[in-house]
């Protein structure tokens, strides 16, 4: 099982702390670094603002030199499917191949509203995700000296030169995530590289996964092509003391942390892994909420990290 570390910016850091920890992650031997994508915060006063998600990556990438680098997720509302393909192309080479694109819809209607974007209806939300991913890929794919075009019902491309083109070949990998029934596992199944469920209880995660299994079998990809992966908060300690005062940092009683995530000592966060890997998860993207607590890092990344490495989903 994968480890990635996914962090949470539009809570309140800066691009420098977001660096101190993706090092030290990478120093731990943590397989990615991750963060969401988002303008306002969802609680508390965001200080000092946000960072752009696609900028802090760019600069990660010089920064770093193994550990892979990603969204979980970038809103299909937040920029245009050309110069995003752009963005993630340009950032992928300046880190020699190691970026990842998560996309989704969007959904978080006063952070548009805070900074003028426009938030469509759920309906045309979800049309201009699918269009995004057909034209992000597309562009990717094109052969070199060939152009690109797409004419759809929100974007049109005429003779791209589908330029530049990434450093991994036919592109980075796509994350498609979320817990729709219908839509999600249809759009991962045709377009993604990974499925990924986030915040979910077992059940749901393994009836996402068996929905992933089935899209992919009704356009006819072989479904052990599409990774399996969920998104939990993490809360670990060396004893319950620290759980404790880990879980009061980021406001959250312990007894709901334990229902919701991953949370207790590293033995008990390896038994919640393990359950995780049961019903089929592959790679668990670790929601990792105090920023300026390295040592709680540094007890995941010695402790629980080379267990997990052994934990395999049942065939």
């Amino acid at each position: 099982m994968d480890l990635r570390i996914f962090v949470e910016p539009q809570q309140g850091t800066t691009y420098a702390e977001q660096c101190r920890v993706a090092q030290a992650a990478e120093l731990l031997g943590f397989d990615a670094f991750f963060r969401s994508d988002h303008y306002v915060t969802m609680g508390g006063d965001g200080l000092p603002g946000p960072t752009d998600a696609w900028a802090t990556l760019a600069g990660l990438a010089c920064e770093t030199s193994r550990i892979r680098l990603g969204t979980l997720v970038t809103s299909a509302t937040f920029r245009l499917p050309g110069p995003l393909a752009i963005t993630v192309a340009q950032v992928d080479a300046m880190s020699a191949g190691r970026v990842e694109l998560g996309i989704g819809a969007g959904w978080y209607e006063r952070e548009h509203a805070a900074y003028g974007i426009p938030f469509p209806a759920l309906a045309e939300r979800f049309e201009r995700l699918e269009e995004q991913l057909a034209v992000v890929t597309g562009l990717w794919s094109t052969a070199p000296g060939e152009t690109f075009s797409h004419t759809g019902r929100h974007y049109r491309l005429v003779d791209s030169p589908a330029l530049p083109k990434p450093y991994q070949r036919p592109g980075p990998p796509v994350i498609v995530g979320g817990v729709g029934p219908r839509r999600t596992p249809a759009l991962a199944a045709r377009y993604a590289a990974e499925l990924n469920v986030p915040f979910a209880s077992l059940d749901d995660s393994a009836a996402q996964f068996a929905r992933g299994r089935a899209a992919c079998e009704e356009v006819g990809r072989d479904p052990e092509t599409l990774l399996r992966s969920v998104a939990q908060v993490v809360c670990c300690g060396a004893d319950s003391a620290e759980v404790a005062r880990r879980a009061d940092a980021i406001g959250r009683p312990v007894d709901e942390l334990r229902r919701n995530g991953l949370c207790g000592t590293p033995d008990e966060v390896v038994e919640g892994l393990t359950r995780l890997a049961a019903v089929g998860a592959e790679r668990v993207y670790l929601q990792f909420l105090t920023l300026d607590d390295l040592d709680h890092l540094e007890l995941i990344g010695e402790q629980v990290l080379p267990r997990a490495r052994s934990l395999r989903p049942p065939a």
